[in-house]
């Protein structure tokens, strides 16, 4: 489900009719920054014209700039539930440079090459053009000329293949020869076998041959080696951005002395090394949607830059500041900052935080908002958990945001989505706020135990998937002692993922998805035997939860070590003398002359 439906809402703000239409200079709030992005590549539902005779720009590439790397791929992600279907593409810096000799991993490269295809490739016209998220660092960073790249082929059903000249030719493009596929960029070859993940796809393939035919394609799940559905064809882009020549010739260089390493204009082909900007489309977009993190970005990124080359060879495969600036200055339409300095334009949000413990907590923050005059979006990553949090409402209802484009709340209302959204909003421009389930709810946070080793400390905690083993008896938080069969690849609601299944009492079984592994742990206790496991829909496990200590600080009170009780206080006697407790002999009080008790 996309989101893509409420960016027409930002035509109900003058001032975002007006971004749209004239371009410039404007502050928007951090946790605005996806939705106000998106609405303008998007043309904020086609709310203006821009008045130079090209496309809307929702009919034109588009290229957004964010300061570093780990802004540009939260921005994409935001970005791709606020657009879906509408492709958008992160391209990521190399993450190595050009003077240590190392080639990018395969997985940059994959996501580098599926980014720059996209935005220089003509498009079909029945395929939205995409949206690149670029970073300032990738921007300062020259490209090789595609021309350059190791030629990529395709794979096809009935198609006849050796499999030896295929593992050449995948070394060629760039991809590792491993014994099990785990990662993007890595092939592995198994008797009549060949598994392997291209770099640009989202799931590895296996090509099952009979004889020297391909007779099936099947994405599978490099976790638990399980299918995920059949294809006719997949491509297989070059993991590397140089070809063998080149790249061979580096790593080569990286390997000796650095005193007798040449200088790396001199083995690869830096006259064929492009801008990022000389290689994009003349009318795309440009959007910078964080202007206060560019020049500093940039300016530290030369520093580093100019302290690995020299001032020459840097030029040649970097480019400066000054020259990305300019660039910028020339087709950059739209600046947004989130730092105030008399921008002729605002856009201000606050965040998203409810933070309920419960759904019971958040529904009256959700009511009020409504009261408020707030169209009320709460997105879930997966509709099923939505279902139920809407059937457990009692005093508002909430409805599911449709795909249809022109199903979006015209009148303050609560709606449901289904959307991966990172951070929300609650603009009182437009009047609307969208919130996601993980801003909605406050998640529980790891006991603080300090004093204790990492041991006790995460006892029965599993770290990873990998402390599972087959019959191994687990607590799940909510259904009780369990046993653990195994994994299961299944579709639910058209959405292809693992689970852990795991057997109760009788033939009760629950398929626990592999994102809510923090929900079980493995059980701890004396012996080598366990209590009798759970029953489904039972009371026991609840009498037995409800049993345990709920205070804070029983836990750590548990470990702190008895206190002897303070003696209670002796009476005083007149002038001061204190009553002994126990006395021994005989002991003359003033003013009796009676001996004292014998102890």
């Amino acid at each position: 489900m996309s989101l893509r439906p409420l960016l027409t809402l930002l035509a109900d703000d003058p001032s975002g009719v007006a971004l749209v239409r004239d371009g410039g200079s404007a502050f928007v709030s951090a946790s605005l920054r996806p939705y106000l992005v998106g609405a303008v590549v998007d043309g904020a539902g086609a709310v203006g014209d821009p008045g130079d005779g090209r496309a809307p720009a929702a009919r034109r590439r588009a290229i957004v700039v964010a300061g570093d790397d780990r802004q540009a791929k939260e921005l994409a992600h935001d970005l791709q539930a606020w657009l879906h279907p509408r492709p958008v593409r992160f391209y990521p810096s190399r993450g190595v440079t050009y003077e240590s000799h190392l080639a990018p991993a395969p997985h940059l490269v994959g996501l580098r090459v599926a980014a720059l295809d996209a935005l220089i490739r003509e498009q079909p016209d029945d395929q939205e053009p995409p949206v690149v998220v670029v970073s300032a660092v990738a921007l300062s960073e020259k490209i090789p000329d595609p021309a350059l790249r190791p030629a990529s082929f395709t794979l096809r059903v009935g198609d006849l293949l050796d499999l030896d000249e295929t593992g050449a030719d995948l070394v060629a493009a760039g991809y590792e020869r491993v014994d099990q596929v785990e990662d993007r960029g890595q092939f592995a070859i198994r008797g009549g076998l060949l598994d392997v993940f291209p770099a640009t796809a989202d799931h590895a393939v296996r090509v099952d041959m009979f004889d020297i035919e391909v007779e099936a394609l099947r994405f599978f799940s490099t976790f638990t080696q399980r299918s995920l559905g059949e294809t006719d064809a997949v491509e297989i882009a070059p993991a590397a951005e140089l070809a063998a020549e080149h790249r061979e010739l580096a790593e080569i260089a990286a390997l000796s002395d650095a005193d007798e390493r040449p200088d790396v204009a001199e083995l690869l082909p830096v006259d064929r090394f492009h801008a990022f900007h000389d290689l994009a489309p003349a009318d795309a977009v440009v959007v910078i949607a964080a202007e206060e993190e560019v020049a500093p970005a940039l300016a530290d990124h030369w520093h580093d830059v100019c302290a690995a080359f020299h001032d020459t060879d840097a030029h040649h495969l970097y480019l400066s500041p000054e020259h990305v600036n300019a660039a910028l200055d020339a087709r950059a339409r739209i600046r947004l900052s989130s730092i105030s300095a008399d921008q002729p334009l605002e856009f201000r949000a606050q965040a998203a935080d409810v933070a309920a413990r419960s759904l019971k907590e958040a529904e009256p923050e959700l009511e009020k908002l409504v009261r408020s005059g707030y169209r009320t979006v709460v997105t879930w990553p997966r509709r099923g958990e939505g279902e139920r949090a809407a059937y457990n409402l009692a005093r508002v209802r909430a409805r599911w945001l449709e795909q249809d484009a022109g199903d979006h709340p015209t009148e303050p209302e609560l709606r449901f989505a289904t959307a991966p959204l990172h951070a929300g909003f609650i603009a009182a421009g437009i009047r609307l706020a969208v919130i996601p389930e993980h801003r909605l709810f406050r998640r529980r946070r790891t006991e603080r135990t300090a004093g204790q080793d990492a041991g006790r400390r995460r006892r029965g905690v599993l770290r990873s998937f990998a402390d599972l083993r087959t019959a191994d008896i687990v607590v799940h938080e909510d259904h009780g002692l369990a046993r653990f069969a195994g994994f299961e690849t299944k579709t639910v609601a058209g959405v292809t993922r693992d689970y852990l299944q795991l057997e109760f009492a009788g033939t009760d079984k629950v398929y626990m998805p592999v994102d809510q592994l923090a929900k079980i742990t493995r059980y701890v206790g004396a012996g080598g035997s366990h209590p009798p496991l759970s029953k489904l829909g039972g009371k026991s496990w609840e009498t037995m939860k409800a049993r345990a200590p709920r205070r804070p600080g029983a836990r750590r009170r548990a470990h702190q070590p008895l206190r002897r009780a303070p003696s209670p206080r002796r009476p005083r006697l007149p002038g001061g003398r204190r009553v002994a407790a126990r006395v021994r002999g005989e002991v003359s009080v003033a003013g009796d002359s009676r001996p004292a008790r014998r102890d």
